[in-house]
């Protein structure tokens, strides 16, 4: 183990002041927006294309901060980056919502249909009058769906009050696999994305040299470099895997919780079923499984305890806060009856989790978003290993 004096680098959100290996594709995202007077009409849209781990949301979110930066030398009004990670997000209304909380953090979205959600977020843009970068990250097979948010972008006056008109300048970046671009709605007209490719092992090696000393403080041991690199390769030459083994290698199976994350350092543990955790664990065997071999896995631990299985929607829910928490990561690919397919992927071992027990009789009743609490118990790996965990205090107003 070493001694990380700032892990916080090393969580999948942390956004490089350099994209290493992806510049060139971060100065044609750029170009093609054309800050701070772009000479196309709007709306200003370009979309990054690539496959799990090839940078894409760098790509997306270092371009965004490019345009901002320009258009902060230009001067006029200081100008806002808004991103979007949709990948979990429950349809359009999920997207909506994500955005005008962004602008609103106490909004609650329940009981509005999305045109009214997308029309507040439109307007709260024209009223605060302050040139804006939308990214919409992390757009896969399955995604929700896009269209009428940028068909909304693209025509906001018919979203606007009467006897107001236009946005003040925005720009939308959209992010996500070939697959998942190629699903949206054609009448939106993305145009010809910028594409990536897999890093190369020279630059996954400079890549993980960066993160590792940024994150120490010093130089890193090549052998550490290497061997991260090595075994990233054996699994597809993917960033996020590399940056997911280089936070093991430094920070060790012990701390899963010191990482910082989207939302923030993870110290409370996730809450789910041990039987969910195990249900994972024995399907996915190490790597990867399709939410159907989860689904049945579960049925039968829950049958074996003596429990009814979760309602699809409900494990659906538990491997969405598993992988909000940087444990597993939800893809969709061709194939199955539906012609799609559901993949659960592990991104961190389970003993490495850091999960509370979720007990049958502690979920909030229907019909009560906050009338109930949870009775939790802090544990690693669902305390399977048997080992006195921590009791923690109640959460109460936590919905499914």
């Amino acid at each position: 183990m070493f001694e990380s004096r700032h892990p916080e680098v090393l969580a999948r959100d942390w956004l490089p002041p350099v994209a290493l290996g992806r510049e060139a594709q971060v100065a044609e995202v750029v170009r093609r927006l054309d800050p701070p007077q772009p000479r196309a009409p709007p709306p200003w849209v370009v979309t990054v294309a690539g496959p799990h781990g090839s940078g894409v949301s760098t790509v997306a979110r270092r371009a965004a901060r490019a345009v901002a930066d320009q258009l902060r030398a230009a001067g006029g009004t200081a100008p806002r980056v808004l991103p979007v990670r949709v990948a979990g997000l429950r349809g359009t209304h999920g997207v909506a919502c994500a955005l005008l909380r962004l602008l609103d953090p106490g909004f609650d979205g329940r009981g509005f249909p999305v045109v009214e959600i997308v029309a507040g977020f439109l307007r709260r843009l024209r009223r605060e009058a302050r040139a804006t970068v939308i990214v919409l990250d992390d757009v896969g097979l399955g995604s929700p769906d896009l269209g009428p948010i940028l068909r909304a972008l693209g025509a906001p006056d018919r979203f606007l009050p009467e006897g107001e008109s236009g946005l003040p300048s925005t720009w939308t970046i959209i992010a996500g696999t070939p697959e998942g671009l190629r699903a949206v709605d054609p009448s939106v007209g993305l145009g010809r994305p910028v594409t990536l490719v897999p890093y190369t092992d020279r630059q996954l090696q400079a890549l993980v040299r960066d993160r590792a000393e940024r994150s120490l403080g010093r130089p890193v041991p090549p052998e550490v470099v290497e061997r991260v690199v090595a075994r990233a390769v054996e699994d597809g030459a993917s960033a996020s895997v590399a940056l997911d083994r280089l936070r093991r290698e430094l920070i060790g199976p012990g701390r899963p919780g010191s990482v910082a994350t989207a939302w923030g350092a993870r110290s409370i543990p996730v809450p789910v079923e041990p039987h969910v955790v195990r249900a994972i664990e024995a399907a996915v065997r190490g790597h990867e499984a399709g939410v159907a071999d989860v689904r049945r896995r579960e049925a039968e631990l829950a049958q074996a305890q003596g429990d009814r299985p979760l309602p699809p929607t409900t494990l659906w829910r538990r491997i969405v806060r598993l992988e909000q928490a940087g444990y597993v990561r939800r893809e969709i690919r061709p194939g199955g009856l539906g012609g799609t397919r559901s993949v659960v992927r592990l991104l961190t071992p389970v003993d490495e989790w850091l999960t509370s027990d979720l007990r049958p009789e502690s979920r909030p009743v229907a019909g009560s978003w906050g009338a109930s609490r949870w009775t939790e118990t802090a544990a690693v790996g669902s305390s399977r290993a048997g080992a006195p965990a921590p009791t923690l205090p109640p959460l109460s107003a936590r919905s499914e």
